[in-house]
């Protein structure tokens, strides 16, 4: 078996130019692949549908920090723009084990599959709303800013108790947290920020208590169980984030593949195929989460014909997995919403580390989708898909914006 001083590393586009070559140089590379995060940080992927299952579920595999051999030798700056996603404080993100179940418990008792089939009929309510609003002439639209964005954000909103005025402070800051390109005076701030506002929403909530996920979370904690203070911040700093960024690029990544597409936006617009599939191949083949930072080896972990060492750092390259040719045969890298193994795909995590929050992302995605084409059946991109940018933002697949002309 070979380690990572055997191999060449990858490193990542901080300015994600091309994530799809990016991703099949990933897969080339094998199931575990050397790679250099923005910053010059080493780390290694999984690129391989098998392998991340494996590692997904694999003890040896832990959440906490200080295992990592890097950080503990201070070669981690603290003003490194993605330390927010490495270490975000105590969250299920961070935790493994016995703590790992019992906040990802004490979320699910609060993210019921009724509260999140409750939201429906408010999902139907945002849409229609955004909907009307959205230009009825032949101008250019960017249907991110004025759709795709709001949507999921005023759903967040709602969710988890939020208070609205905060919402555009709230965008530039999460801008800040993902972003690779965000100034190191910035981090900390950014950092320091986004966590004052979550605690302000929890003190508000502890206060006075209403229908959300956050007073939820805090009623759970004092009927036995125990959230700290630090948790429940945490955890709804980490539910906002992932609550709204993963559902704009599953809308945006959609209507970009069935532009692309016209024989499956055909396929799903005469009813010969369902959203539901649209959601999932999209899922699969444009997974709105390219990467997730971070675990490390508390041994070593044999993966394949190599070794995780141990002390080191692991992500889970999700963009490299939805195509493997291995899980999804010869024609993994085309997009075709009636493929046999398009539910095959991990992109909302598995095992313990499912997205608690996948439910209603497909929820909005699936309310979202069909009232937009049932509105605009002609819609098109106003641009060559060449002229689509990604945010410098290595752990999601985003857009800057998609312009369309609503009309065709």
């Amino acid at each position: 078996m070979t380690t990572g001083t055997d191999h060449a590393r990858i490193a990542l586009d901080p300015f994600v130019t091309d994530l799809d070559g990016e991703s099949a140089a990933l897969r080339a590379a094998g199931p575990l692949a050397a790679v250099e995060l923005p910053g010059g940080v080493p780390v290694w992927a999984v690129t391989h549908h098998a392998e991340a299952k494996a590692l997904l579920t694999d003890p040896r595999l832990v959440k906490d920090i200080d295992v990592w051999g890097a950080w503990q030798r201070g070669q981690i700056p603290a003003d490194w723009p993605l330390i927010g996603l490495a270490n975000p404080g105590r969250s299920m993100l961070t935790v493994d084990g016995t703590d790992h179940r019992r906040l990802r418990t004490l979320v699910a008792q609060a993210l019921t599959p009724r509260r999140v089939e409750r939201m429906r009929e408010r999902i139907e309510k945002l849409t229609q709303d955004l909907l009307d609003a959205l230009p009825t002439g032949e101008e250019v639209v960017d249907l991110k800013a004025a759709f795709a964005y709001p949507l999921p954000m005023y759903v967040v909103a709602d969710l988890m108790g939020l208070d609205k005025a905060r919402l555009p402070r709230l965008q530039v800051l999460f801008e800040r947290f993902f972003s690779t390109q965000t100034p190191p005076e910035q981090v900390v701030a950014t950092l320091t920020e986004l966590a004052g506002i979550m605690a302000e929403t929890v003190a508000a909530k502890r206060a006075e208590p209403g229908d959300d996920l956050t007073s939820a979370l805090i009623l759970a904690s004092e009927d036995g169980d125990h959230l700290t203070d630090e948790e429940i911040v945490s955890t709804l700093q980490l539910m906002v984030a992932a609550g709204h960024e993963t559902t704009i690029s599953l809308i945006v990544n959609a209507v970009v593949n069935l532009s692309a597409h016209p024989d499956q936006r055909a396929l799903v617009l005469s009813g010969q195929a369902d959203w539901p599939a649209v959601i999932e191949e999209t899922l699969r083949y444009s997974t709105p989460t390219s990467h997730v930072l971070i675990r490390f080896a508390t041994e070593d972990v044999p993966v394949g014909d190599q070794v995780l060492p141990a002390g080191d750092a692991l992500i889970v390259s999700y963009g490299a997995i939805g195509r493997d040719e291995n899980s999804h045969g010869p024609s993994a890298g085309e997009f075709d919403i009636t493929r046999e193994t398009r539910n095959r795909h991990i992109s909302f995590g598995h095992g313990p580390h499912v997205c608690p929050g996948a439910a209603l992302s497909r929820l909005e995605a699936g309310v979202a989708l069909p009232a937009l084409y049932a509105r605009f059946p002609a819609l098109e991109p106003a641009v060559p898909a060449s002229e689509l940018r990604n945010k410098p933002v290595v752990t999601q697949n985003d857009l800057f914006e998609l312009p369309v002309r609503l009309n065709g």
